[in-house]
């Protein structure tokens, strides 16, 4: 008995491990959600809710945190060898701040969200562009200005021409926006037609049926 909990287990941290890796091609829509099928499903449901593209949430994600779901700012260095404390505190998938996190809680009834969740940190992406597009007038297909304000922040927004480090940003963004874009003209109808969910890892060749249940609802 005590060896058959030891597999379960084995099992369970398996599953959490492969669903929450970060997918081997960052920079192909395609074969994100070819690994990541819920990943989909979760974007799509954001797109359908808050108007934001799947491609545009992806390359905001893409530039914020490389899909790494732990992701954290790098620590400062005190006389550049001491390390110090971080510079904010951006996390998750979204590098979504505490204050504004909280906000987006609080805005949407969303209490249980967690920045290390795809599908929360994908419908705050959704959230903020939404409130972009209210606030400052952008287009939610506008990925150059979309990205401007959701990193710059509302307030700070109207400065960013006189910041040239923020527009290289921003326009890597638009630029890995247009790629996604392309990409998905040519497997979305196919990712749309799928009535099961891939596990998450296409490598381990398994097959789950109903959800990657394990890594996908919390990741």
């Amino acid at each position: 008995m005590k060896i058959i909990k030891i597999k379960i287990l084995f099992i369970i941290l398996f599953l959490i491990s492969a669903c929450s890796s970060i997918p081997k091609n960052t920079s192909n829509s395609c074969s994100i959600f070819n690994e990541r099928y819920l990943w989909f499903k979760h974007a799509s449901k954001s797109e359908k809710k808050w108007g934001t593209p799947v491609y545009l949430q992806l390359a905001i994600i893409k530039m914020e945190s490389d899909f790494d779901w732990l992701a954290k700012p790098p620590r400062q260095k005190l006389f550049k060898v001491i390390p110090y404390k971080r510079p904010s505190t951006s996390f998750g998938y979204s590098q979504a701040v505490n204050g504004t996190w909280e906000q987006y809680k609080k805005e949407t009834g969303n209490k249980l969200a967690v920045r290390t969740r795809f599908k929360d940190s994908v419908d705050f992406i959704g959230w903020y562009t939404s409130k972009s597009s209210s606030i400052l007038n952008i287009s939610k297909t506008d990925a150059f200005k979309q990205y401007v304000a959701y990193h710059e922040g509302w307030g700070n927004y109207k400065h960013y021409k006189k910041n040239k480090k923020i527009i290289n940003l921003a326009k890597r963004v638009e630029k890995q926006s247009d790629v996604y874009k392309n990409q998905l003209k040519e497997c979305r109808t196919s990712l749309s037609r799928n009535k099961y969910i891939i596990f998450c890892n296409n490598t381990a060749n398994w097959r789950v049926f109903a959800s990657c249940t394990f890594g996908s609802k919390s990741f």
